[in-house]
């Protein structure tokens, strides 16, 4: 009996221990200390060595200054993972987002490369915005606005409004954003609300962007984990 037991056991550790193996990593895309693996795209530092930079790292903190307006935009392309932000504006509130899917710089308005983004702009948290790229989701036109009038670029109805009102934390305050990205499925929560979902979106991988969008804004978290398991797309 105790030879059964002790077997049984030495199995399970076995098992937990394989099982704990094959789980994905997660990485950290900023690592606290400079801009390694991302790169910079604001068009007015085209032709000014003047302009300067709007991604800073200070304290420990990646920055969005706000302006100049860009993207930081990383080096790798993703696909089937996980993101975790945390987030805020510390001063006055404003806008910013997180772009996924991101491949052709300056698509939209010279200014936007092609993507799906993920608004963090205050109050607005959770929305999306389709750049050069499109989504589904339910209830569309009562929050997409009229069905003759979406579109992917330029004065098209690319805003697709969220699912819930005040998920976010105060002014000041650190926010928690998740988007899970899954074939042609991507979610969104809000300090652990789930605020937004579609399907059939256009794209199912590609860069990761950080907008420099008029306001200053603090990261303090920009985590990525992969999924390797896929059952379903909705």
């Amino acid at each position: 009996m105790k030879t059964s037991l002790l077997l049984l056991t030495s199995l399970f550790m076995l098992s937990a221990c394989s099982q704990k193996k094959q789980q994905p990593e997660s990485q950290s895309l900023f690592n606290g200390i400079d801009l390694t693996g991302w790169h910079v795209d604001v068009p007015a530092m085209d032709n000014n060595s003047d302009t300067i930079n709007p991604f800073i790292v200070r304290d420990g903190l990646l920055v969005s200054l706000g302006d100049p307006r860009g993207h930081l935009i990383t080096d790798n392309e993703f696909e089937n993972y996980r993101l975790e932000v945390e987030y805020r504006f510390a001063g006055e509130p404003g806008n910013c987002g997180v772009l996924v899917h991101a491949s052709t710089p300056r698509a939209l308005y010279d200014m936007f490369p092609k993507s799906m983004e993920v608004q963090m702009e205050h109050q607005n948290a959770g929305d999306f915005w389709c750049i050069v790229e499109d989504i589904t989701v339910p209830d569309m036109e009562n929050r997409r606005g009229p069905k003759e009038e979406w579109g992917v670029t330029e004065g098209k109805a690319r805003r697709i409004k969220k699912l819930v009102e005040g998920a976010e934390k105060p002014l000041g305050e650190w926010n928690n954003m998740v988007i899970e990205c899954v074939v042609d499925v991507v979610k969104v929560w809000v300090n652990d609300v789930l605020v937004n979902e579609g399907y059939n979106c256009t794209a199912h991988k590609g860069q990761i962007a950080i907008q420099a969008e008029g306001s200053e804004v603090e990261f303090r978290k920009v985590e990525l984990t992969p999924i390797k398991e896929i059952t379903s797309t909705n």
